[in-house]
């Protein structure tokens, strides 16, 4: 059952990570989604220790790529280089071609080499010299970025932050998490001890069963409602594509599933919407100038949108 699985899996992140239910909980939502995940949040809060402590958790390959502007394309994907002693050109594998992938700092690396993870986050698949390699099951990128440092960066393109299922901050520890953080680090680090809990058949068995959980046809006019609202706001340049709807309704019945219910309630979608619409949408120069936060549009829009209710 997906939700016991996901409790273990939970449980064993914790292992490492103090606290912090929600992001575990979001990023398994997009593991059970084949999404991707968009870690927004400042240095040293845990965002690479969570990438790696949910790869081992899953049992899964992981790889990570640290951007920077002097990295390229085929630094990601791999190439193709001639062996002198064969007489021969062989492949050899980006870190892309792996199943749980960290694109550290995505932001300081050139648009051309962000773009080269396009192809492998919609469709799976790497192109390279006109040979099209498909990736491992599961598949999953977590992209970091650091919200306040932005000299020397390349902002993300729409087409690719849209690419992302969710957007996640971490946020900072409690007093009392970040005492039982020194704690638990004060003689040993518990990341090399943490064993996988799962295998990736199992997630990819996972991924099916979340496709069966129930979206009521008035639960899923709702989520098209709540997108297109995004389009028609006069606050908001860019909505939320048709994509942004497709991964709310998908998020949603993973959410579900995690909560142990076969079906998906309008609360759901509420909980959700901020973290899948709102690094889609562009705000008009107005409302920026009037300090408007994306999170507080998404908010409005929910609230203003009729809730199903059950007849």
């Amino acid at each position: 059952m997906i939700s016991e699985t996901a409790r273990r899996l939970r449980e064993n992140i914790q292992k490492v990570i103090i606290g912090k239910d929600e992001p575990i909980n979001l990023a398994l939502v997009a593991v059970l989604c084949e999404g991707h995940v968009l870690l927004e949040d400042v240095p040293g809060i845990g965002k690479t220790t969570l990438a790696r402590a949910l790869a081992v958790s899953l049992g899964c390959i992981f790889r990570r790529i640290q951007f920077t502007p002097d990295l390229l394309p085929s630094d990601v994907t791999g190439l193709n280089w001639f062996n002198q002693k064969l007489g021969e050109f062989e492949f050899r594998p980006g870190p892309i071609i792996s199943q749980v992938v960290l694109a550290d700092e995505i932001n300081r690396a050139t648009p051309r080499t962000q773009s080269a993870l396009l192809e492998a986050m919609q469709e799976r698949q790497v192109t390279i010299d006109g040979v099209t390699r498909p990736l491992p099951r599961p598949f999953l990128v977590l992209a970091t970025q650091n919200p306040v440092e932005l000299e020397g960066t390349f902002p993300l393109p729409e087409a690719q932050v849209d690419r992302f299922l969710l957007r996640v901050a971490i946020g900072y520890p409690s007093e009392l998490e970040e005492a039982a953080i020194l704690e638990r680090f004060r003689l040993v680090d518990p990341l090399p001890e943490l064993r996988a809990v799962t295998t990736p058949e199992e997630v990819n068995a996972m991924q099916d069963e979340r496709r069966q959980v129930l979206v009521e046809p008035t639960v899923r006019d709702y989520i098209v409602r709540v997108a297109r609202a995004t389009r028609s706001h006069n606050e908001i340049e860019l909505g939320a594509s048709p994509r942004a709807s497709l991964a709310l309704y998908q998020s949603a019945q993973a959410w579900a599933a995690i909560q142990g219910r076969d079906f998906v309630l309008p609360d759901d979608v509420k909980y959700l919407a901020p973290h899948v619409l709102t690094h889609r949408m562009m705000l008009s120069s107005q409302a920026q100038l009037r300090g408007r936060r994306p999170e507080e549009l998404v908010a409005a829009i929910v609230e203003t949108i009729p809730v199903p209710v059950e007849s």
